[in-house]
């Protein structure tokens, strides 16, 4: 038996709660097929990337695995293929599925997108989930815990490149949503970068440098 424990379990839904409904803004919908802020992604790619967040956690959070845990969130974040890759065309961020979604249209989106908070929200409302999640794209598993704020991370990054790839204005999060997210950012920025970029640039104008969490 894993420690974890269920600090993110009523915080994750309300994070879906953005999602079900920027999808359904007419903007989304409108750009479609247009490109998106990121690199060889639609709107509608996009859109779909953002709803797997959703949809993904539903299934893998009803899984159970023998492989034990990382020790830390932060540790998926420095192993990750992802993280390391120069390119939109490296294997890791193949879009293979977000192209095959995006395909289906917007409708089919909405609708898993309602069918998995649905099911996220009876699921951890009712402690009937997976202390530990496997991550099969990555082949490690984590805490519950830490692998819901990986879906919280995503979640308000690519609500964020989807409004402005649409031209509204991004939502503002509930602290209770933003903070560990934003906090989560930092360390992992700090780790890239160092203490000193980090503290230059959020406080020194005159010294700013172009930091990332990845």
């Amino acid at each position: 038996m894993y420690s974890t424990s269920d600090r993110w379990d009523a915080v994750f839904p309300i994070a879906g709660e953005f999602v079900e409904d920027f999808v359904q803004q007419a903007q989304v919908s409108d750009r479609w097929l247009r490109p998106s802020v990121l690199p060889k992604m639609s709107v509608g790619e996009l859109a779909c990337h953002l709803g797997r967040q959703l949809t993904l956690a539903a299934e893998l959070l009803q899984a159970t695995t023998a492989i034990p845990p990382l020790d830390s969130v932060d540790e998926h974040y420095h192993r990750a293929a992802w993280v390391m890759t120069s390119s939109p065309d490296d294997p890791p961020n193949d879009r293979t599925a977000a192209e095959a979604e995006a395909a289906l249209g917007v409708a089919a989106l909405r609708t898993r997108v309602d069918k998995a908070l649905a099911t996220l929200t009876t699921l951890l409302a009712s402690h009937t989930t997976a202390d530990v999640v496997l991550i099969p794209w990555q082949g490690w598993s984590l805490r519950r815990d830490d692998f819901l704020l990986t879906r919280m991370l995503e979640i308000v990054v690519h609500t964020d490149d989807l409004a402005l790839s649409v031209g509204v204005p991004t939502p503002r999060f509930p602290e209770e949503v933003f903070a560990p997210v934003r906090d989560l950012l930092v360390r992992l920025a700090v780790r890239r970068n160092g203490q000193s970029a980090v503290i230059s640039t959020l406080t020194r104008r005159e010294r700013s440098q172009v930091i990332s969490a990845f």
